[in-house]
């Protein structure tokens, strides 16, 4: 915007010098030109008086005093008898016309020639002529113009720097504005726009500024509003962990169900705390996925072993660092491995893999022998055709994108659903290593109730 303003100042203004020099000048060289012809038909008719009253001798010292005292303009005198005093010229057709009485300038080769009559003389007609060359019709126009062009240049110089201070003045409060929303755009809720400048561009950094205070109290108020709703899961959960306790007659049951309250107990906290969490705050966190991936598997273990699943585990030995928060990659797995639970019937194998992204990051693979995907787009936020709320494979979706990832949905080898994450890398990279894992988990026995 700047460049553009600045580009503009300087062809409205030259094409107004333009307008203004050019004329100018051309009335500069024509003034110069009269002044040159004046000077020359005053000396001629200063030499009049002189041609009708002095003799021939007197005249030619008069004539040859004259060229000498101004020899660029050479002076001729053409008597009646034909006889000529001064600079050699021939008698032409215009000292013809001049002796019959008539006075004027001629154009000449290199210059003008001032023709003046002299009548009174006994013989009859006299006529002066005097050549003034185009070096003194053009004098001093060189210089007159040099001195037009350094106004002009000077006058242009001028209009740039006043163009330039005041895209200035505009061009900053804009980049403020420009800057704060970049800001904002990035999670930066405290950025502000400075309400400087121009009326119509203070009134746009005053907007931006209630827009951020709007969304921070929007945001704000989400955020206690989630935290309250999950608060409110504490007292049905401890009133399960004291039913739980209760529980008698099979102490690993008892336990286990203990410990499932405990687990959701803590979910519950964390949902708390990221609610409480203004967003942005972890930007470089990173985690591990070949050991989050491990974890998961070993948790949700023991239910496929109960539902007779055949579930596989391939992770790399090395570490597969990830720009993902721990938690979040946490629940985008515990997603993925909740739908094959909850949409395949038991006995269904799947597997679970990982392995490294060409440029850092990795790839997840969750895959199953299932009926696979019912629904054209199962990743649509809200809409799901299996009874559920439809915002699981939405929210690993978002978990991948926020990562600089990509969530695709196919079908497996087997004919059943696929999932593939793609994780964008960590920076800086992980380079620790680990064993190979790759397990297969097949059923021992039914385990029915």
């Amino acid at each position: 915007m700047r460049l553009r303003v600045i580009l503009l100042v300087l062809a409205v203004g030259s094409l107004m010098l333009v307008s203004f020099m050019l004329p100018l000048a051309l009335l500069l060289r024509a003034f110069a030109a009269d002044n040159a012809i004046s000077g020359a038909t005053i000396r001629a008719q200063f030499m009049a008086p002189l041609v009708a009253t002095l003799d021939a001798t007197d005249l030619r010292l008069a004539v040859n005093r004259a060229n000498q005292q101004d020899a660029a303009e050479p002076m001729t005198v053409f008597l009646p008898n034909r006889r000529q005093l001064g600079a050699p010229q021939p008698w032409s057709s215009a000292v013809q016309l001049a002796s019959h009485g008539q006075s004027f300038p001629e154009k000449a080769l290199g210059g003008v020639a001032i023709l003046v009559a002299v009548q009174g003389l006994s013989g009859g007609t006299a006529v002066i002529r005097i050549f003034v060359p185009d070096s003194r019709l053009r004098r001093g126009v060189t210089h007159s113009w040099v001195l037009l062009g350094l106004v002009a240049v000077g006058l242009l110089a001028m209009a740039l720097i006043v163009a330039t201070q005041l895209t200035r003045s505009l061009v900053r409060p804009l980049r403020n504005v420009a800057l704060a929303a970049e800001q904002l755009s990035s999670g930066d809720l405290a950025a502000r726009a400075p309400v400087d400048g121009p009326p119509e561009i203070k009134q746009v950094s005053a907007g931006l500024n209630r827009l951020a205070d709007r969304i921070t109290e929007l945001l704000a108020h989400e955020r206690e509003t989630l935290a309250d709703l999950s608060h409110r899961l504490r007292t049905p959960l401890t009133a399960l962990r004291i039913d739980a306790e209760l529980l008698t007659g099979d102490e690993e049951l008892m336990a286990r169900v203990i410990g499932d309250v405990d687990a959701l107990t803590r979910t519950v906290n964390e949902i708390i705390g990221e609610a409480r969490r203004p967003s942005g705050d972890v930007p470089g966190a990173t985690c591990d996925a070949g050991s989050v991936l491990l974890d998961r598997a070993a948790y949700w273990r023991p239910l496929a072993e109960d539902q007779e699943r055949w579930m596989t585990v391939d992770i790399p030995p090395h570490q597969l660092p990830v720009r993902v928060p721990e938690p979040d990659l946490i629940a985008c797995i515990d997603i993925l491995l909740e739908n094959v639970f909850a949409h395949t019937p038991e006995g269904t194998a799947f597997s679970v893999r990982a392995s490294p992204r060409a440029g850092g990051g990795a790839w997840l693979v969750v895959s199953d022998n299932g009926p696979g995907f019912s629904h054209p787009d199962p990743a649509r936020r809200g809409e799901s055709s299996a009874g559920s709320t439809g915002l699981g494979l939405d929210i690993a979706r978002r978990i991948a994108e926020t990562s600089g990832g990509t969530l695709t949905l196919g079908r497996s080898p087997h004919g059943g659903g696929a999932v593939t994450i793609g994780l964008g890398p960590a920076v800086p990279q992980i380079r620790q290593s680990r064993k190979h894992v790759r397990t297969n988990t097949q059923p021992t026995a039914p385990a029915k109730s």
